[in-house]
């Protein structure tokens, strides 16, 4: 499996997240080697993900991309694709993808939490309508995937339609150092709101389209005083200030389970704008 991202090196990182300290024992200690380890526990210890399959099956493989083969022919050919294409191109978000894109001629797309698309016919159509937007529109440009359920087969499919999987799990946390559009179709509040943390700077936030959950859903449910969503979306809640939110419609019941109530965000903050966090 290609990896597309740089990969990070962490000592002393536990699973968690939190920093260990070790202090020496004392005392005379017997000397202990080191364990062998598998060149996948290597790769898990420096902070690298891999699938918990680890070998592709090669029928699954088939199957899988004839699945996608005619799940795309039927977002493809759907009134609902049609009608997301004709909302990319109107002015307003076609003026809001370019501003992002400046001078650049591409933008990336970043896709978190996809799902298993060997299992579901939802995270099928997602990926589907990706895809299909890549090759309708010139300007966005390679597709990196990361779900950590993904499979080796799943993987090895998602590189077959051209895309890359990241071999490192970012949590969202990816920096938008560059013009870069994250489709992350129902994902949890706590993904969006770690990609907006990592990015809350003005230049950051202008590189930034995304793709995902409505923002105003969320600042709905936490008017009900929601603990679950007010304690995840604290930075959601604060971008709502300078966010240009564009609805995505579902014409049919075939694609309200993939893209109901998500939207296109657009973030436009400007030197007078001071990016400060809403208290709880």
């Amino acid at each position: 499996m290609a990896a597309s991202a740089k990969i990070l090196t962490v000592d002393n990182h536990t699973r968690d997240g939190e920093w260990t300290v070790v202090l020496p024992r004392r005392g005379k200690q017997r000397r202990k080697f080191p364990k062998l380890m598998t060149p996948e526990e290597q790769q898990q210890q420096q902070g690298q993900w891999v699938p918990e399959d680890l070998e592709s099956d090669s029928n699954r493989q088939s199957k899988l991309i004839e699945k996608m083969k005619i799940s795309m022919k039927k977002v493809e050919n759907s009134q609902f694709f049609r009608t997301l294409l004709e909302q990319i191109r109107t002015p307003e978000v076609l003026g809001s993808f370019q501003k992002v894109l400046g001078s650049e001629l591409k933008m990336q797309m970043v896709i978190y939490g996809i799902g298993s698309i060997e299992s579901y016919e939802t995270p099928r159509i997602q990926l589907s309508a990706a895809i299909l937007m890549k090759n309708e529109f010139s300007w966005i440009g390679d597709i990196e995937v990361f779900d950590p359920i993904l499979s080796a087969t799943e993987s090895c499919v998602l590189e077959a339609l051209g895309c890359s999987v990241l071999s490192v799990n970012e949590h969202g946390r990816r920096c938008a150092a560059k013009p870069t559009l994250f489709y992350m179709p129902h994902c949890e509040a706590e993904l969006y709101n770690n990609l907006l943390q990592a990015n809350w700077d003005m230049e950051l936030l202008n590189c930034i389209a995304l793709f995902g959950n409505s923002f105003q859903v969320y600042r709905y449910f936490s008017e009900f005083r929601n603990s679950t969503i007010v304690n995840s979306s604290r930075y959601i809640m604060s971008v709502r200030e300078f966010t240009c939110e564009y609805k995505i419609k579902t014409d049919s019941d075939d694609y309200f389970a993939a893209f109901h109530d998500s939207s296109w965000h657009f973030f436009s903050p400007d030197q007078k704008t001071e990016l400060h966090l809403l208290k709880n």
